[in-house]
This record gives C-alpha cells, structure tokens and sequence, in this order.
C-alpha cells in the first residue's frame, strides 16, 4: 500500500506570531518555520505502518515555492521514501484547489491511504482531509488518535462530540489524524544530512490540474483584542454580585 501525506509549511508553533501593519496577512519575514505539528505526527505514523510491513512506500507532498523545500526534507530526514513539490509559487490556491491537485496525485501515483494532520496551526480550518475525500469520493475519518490495520481493516479511534468513537473502513480511505496519534522521532544528524542531498520532485500545478479562480480569499487578518484586565474580589458574596452582572447571566 503507497501512503501519501500531505504536509505543510506554516510558522513554528514556538514563534510569536505578529501580523502585518496593512493588515493583508501574517508577517513572516525571518521567522522561523516548520512543518506544522499535526502533519508531523501523520509523517510518523506512515513511516511505523511501512517499518511494520502494512505499508510499501510514503511519500510526502506540499504546495508552494521552492522555500516550502524545507519541510520536505524535515519529512526525507524521518524516514520517507520520497518527496513531491508541487509548485503553486505563481498560482493562487485555497483549499478545495489544493485538494483537486492532491487528488490528481493521488490518482497518478496509485496512492492506497492518506494520512493528514486534522489541522494547520496558522489558519485551523481542518479543511484539507473532508475536501479530499469528498473530491475522491473516498471513506474519511476525522481526529484520529488511534489507527490500526488488520486483514485490509482500518480499525480507527476518533474524537466525538459526546466521547471517543470506535470506527472501522477499508483503505482507499483519508485519515486526519491528531496530535494524540504518535509521538515524532527525533531526527538525527546523519540523515538531515542525507535528506539535504535526496531529489525532490518538483511538479507545477497546472500539470496536474488546470488553472482555475479561487473560491475564497483572505479579506484581512487582525491580532484578537486584548483581555480585559482581571479583578479581585473580597469575598465570595462579592463575586457572585460581579457574575451576576455579567451579561451572559443577566440575559
């Protein structure tokens, strides 16, 4: 079975992030970026299901220009087969353009399994694992913490809104997975330095999809408001008399 991750480039969750003075979006210039965590631990968990056998190959991929290069080799240094760019630098892309192009790839590389992170920290939409597999018309399962396979079954556990789910599908199928998944390895010096020589194959958009307007765009971006300042109360009759005032309680 080929396993595909897609992942991507987004600031490091240990960064600060400020956003630009015209307000057109994130400032990222010389900030410190990586592969965004939750891709991270679906990178992981490919790689165990290949060192087990239930896997024959994984490949990463990402869209963007050649700077998006770096999380591709972060992903070679864990222990992937191989690395895919596909170059969207002069193309623009929202979510469902992307999920077309990673179905084109899908199709094209005879990919078994997806395994995606349930979200990327910069925007948090969750939007990349339904649309794929709504564009694949392929089984989904969403907020994964626990995956194991047996006899061509998925035997899944998953987030709910009332508790954890127990679900099983058979692969094809499209797994967003959660940070409670696996932990990453640790990358070590020897094949960092052998993932800055390995061959990244580059693919321009277009080749997989044709050129198209986008569905969505980025109105503006602006910092949340500050918290109120908190306050001290002197007994517990005074704090039920503030909660009281409280909008939300005096509705």
């Amino acid at each position: 079975m080929h396993i595909l991750v897609p992942v991507k480039r987004v600031v490091d969750h240990n960064v600060k992030v400020r956003v630009k003075s015209d307000g057109s979006g994130v400032d990222t210039a010389g900030v410190k970026m990586s592969i965004n965590p939750f891709d991270e631990v679906a990178v992981e968990q490919a790689i165990r299901l290949r060192e087990q056998g239930l896997a024959s190959k994984v490949t990463v991929v990402t869209c963007g220009g050649a700077i998006s290069q770096d999380v591709l080799r972060t992903s070679l240094a864990m222990g992937v087969d191989a690395a895919i760019l596909i170059d969207t630098a002069d193309t623009a892309v929202d979510s469902i353009r992307v999920a077309r192009l990673l179905k084109a790839l899908v199709q094209r590389e005879e990919v078994g399994l997806v395994l995606c992170g349930k979200q990327a920290i910069d925007d948090d939409l969750g939007a990349a694992g339904p649309m794929l597999a709504a564009v694949l018309d392929w089984p989904q399962a969403i907020s994964v913490n626990r995956l194991s396979i047996a006899g061509g079954v998925l035997d899944l556990q998953c987030d709910g809104d009332q508790g954890l789910e127990q679900w099983q599908t058979r692969a094809p199928a499209v797994l967003s997975v959660d940070l409670r998944l696996c932990d990453a390895r640790s990358i070590t010096l020897p094949n960092m330095m052998k993932a800055k020589k390995a061959v990244i194959t580059t693919v321009a958009a277009v080749e997989l999809v044709a050129a198209a307007d986008t569905k969505a765009r980025v109105s503006a971006v602006a910092e949340p408001p500050a918290r109120p300042a908190g306050i001290k109360v002197s007994s517990v009759d005074d704090l039920i008399a503030h909660l009281q005032k409280l909008p939300v309680l005096s509705a």
